[in-house]
């Protein structure tokens, strides 16, 4: 009988989960997978690579019993309650040493409460981050898992193998305790938002200068052929090319400009706030798909308030700089994540290793891009590096696209076209190189209205003035 036990068990079996397990599978482990819908069940088995060992079944207890021990679980299923309810079916099956793995999009603070409920029960729990989306899970992943230590080394070996790989590292790596693994997604997720935002402004000055969906294609992918190289722009050249099914017109000037958003995002904002850390480029992209949905007042305002000015840059220039633009920004995006990570891992001890979340991100994931290698070099250099702005190889790539990104920024404000991320990228740039900044006056104003107190530059202490006595 042993010898038929599976290695691995799925909860949820849509597109992601049937894909991670296939993706198993392939790599040589048996798995099973439960899902009340016998037609997902019956999708797992016949996409099944022949000679591989996959089973789907739509009774959990039978699942388990049908797993090596220690049994290891992955769940697939929508964050917050349905996790909890899971979790309440599997105890009363589950024993000593077993081992529960969250793979949606939790929030950190629920994988938190969870570790530590499931921790006094002697069951294993980690929460992994999984991006790459249907394809990266059948091909290749990037995994960012954290939680219980010694859980990891139970799924170790089947995780480096399902995983996407750069050089031949696989990209997975533990990152961390407790709730790490969803706070790394959450982070991953914040970036990907800020890059997407800032891809669109680019974008959206390019076809204000006139360019075609054809010469947009061509430079999108000239940019991914250099120093811009990252799926996202991969993906939006591909984008421009892509003609609709229902009519004779490109799909990108079909489709509705209201963006959706699933909450990760939204978190990344929050939760920054809560350490305090700036995250300005991820605040304004999440600020941004709020206002598109604001499609109606848009219009009328548009009519009121008048179109933006017509550009009559030359073209080839303005491609330059938005190309610098789109560089710096993206640069300082990645910091405010990072710089988020690095701070969080200290307040929540969490101990998150950045050198290995740069070097994991670098492959199978959203946010992969070649600016990754430069990263994990920073981070080797000095693996407590509390912003790679700090860092000189870094500094000098943004100060080479520095001037352009000033000019490019001035121009959008000119012109009236929003650009709200790159706007915030060049503001947090010029903040964080301001040896003084004039928040002493904020100091002043708030020990004025409300006693608040502050600190001089000149003698240690907390002082209070009575304001307007002179």
């Amino acid at each position: 009988m042993s010898q038929n036990l599976f290695d691995f068990g799925m909860i949820g079996l849509g597109v992601m989960g049937r894909n991670l397990l296939l993706n198993m599978a392939d790599h040589g482990f048996s798995v099973i997978g439960f899902d009340k819908d016998e037609t997902k069940n019956s999708a797992l088995e016949s996409s099944a690579t022949p000679g591989t060992t996959v089973k789907g079944v739509s009774e959990l207890a039978q699942m388990i019993q049908l797993l090596q021990r220690p049994r290891k679980v992955m769940m697939l299923v929508p964050a917050g309650q349905p996790v909890d309810d899971v979790i309440a079916s599997l105890l009363p099956l589950l024993e000593k040493g077993d081992v529960i793995i969250d793979g949606g999009n939790s929030h950190y603070t629920d994988t938190l409460r969870r570790v530590k409920y499931l921790r006094e029960k002697d069951i294993h729990f980690m929460g992994i981050g999984v991006s790459g989306g249907e394809k990266g899970a059948r091909t290749g992943p990037s995994i960012m898992p954290g939680g219980d230590k010694e859980a990891y080394a139970h799924v170790q070996p089947m995780l480096e193998a399902i995983a996407a790989k750069v050089n031949g590292e696989p990209c997975v790596a533990y990152l961390g305790k407790e709730g790490a693994g969803h706070y790394v997604k959450m982070v991953h997720n914040g970036i990907e938002y800020a890059i997407m935002q800032l891809i669109s402004e680019s974008y959206a000055i390019l076809k204000k200068a006139g360019l075609s969906n054809q010469q947009l294609h061509e430079v999108f992918k000239s940019w991914n052929d250099g120093d811009l190289q990252s799926f996202l722009v991969e993906i939006t050249a591909d984008i421009f090319l892509q003609k609709d099914d229902k009519t004779d017109a490109h799909l990108v000037d079909v489709i509705s400009d209201k963006a959706g958003s699933k909450g990760t995002g939204k978190w990344t904002s929050q939760d920054s706030m809560e350490l305090p850390v700036a995250v300005p480029v991820i605040d304004s992209a999440v600020a941004m798909r709020t206002l598109s949905g604001y499609k109606d007042e848009r219009v009328v305002a548009a009519e009121l308030y008048g179109a933006s000015n017509a550009i009559s840059e030359e073209t080839q220039v303005l491609i330059q700089q938005v190309h610098d633009a789109l560089y710096f920004a993206t640069i300082l995006a990645y910091a405010q994540g990072l710089a988020m990570l690095f701070q969080a891992s200290k307040d929540l001890q969490m101990e998150i290793p950045l050198t290995d979340v740069v070097s994991v991100w670098r492959g199978g994931c959203i946010i992969r891009s070649s600016l990754l290698s430069v990263f994990t070099s920073a981070y080797k250099q000095t693996p407590e590096l509390s912003n790679i702005l700090l860092n000189q190889e870094v500094a000098a790539l943004v100060k080479s696209v520095e001037g352009n990104t000033r000019s490019l920024v001035a121009f959008a404000a000119q012109s009236g076209i929003p650009a709200a991320a790159l706007m915030s990228s060049l503001a947090y740039f010029d903040a964080y190189k301001t040896a003084y900044m004039p928040t002493n006056l904020i100091q002043a104003q708030r020990d004025y209205f409300g006693a608040h107190t502050y600190q001089r530059t000149d003698i240690p202490g907390t002082f209070h003035t009575e304001w307007g006595q002179q």
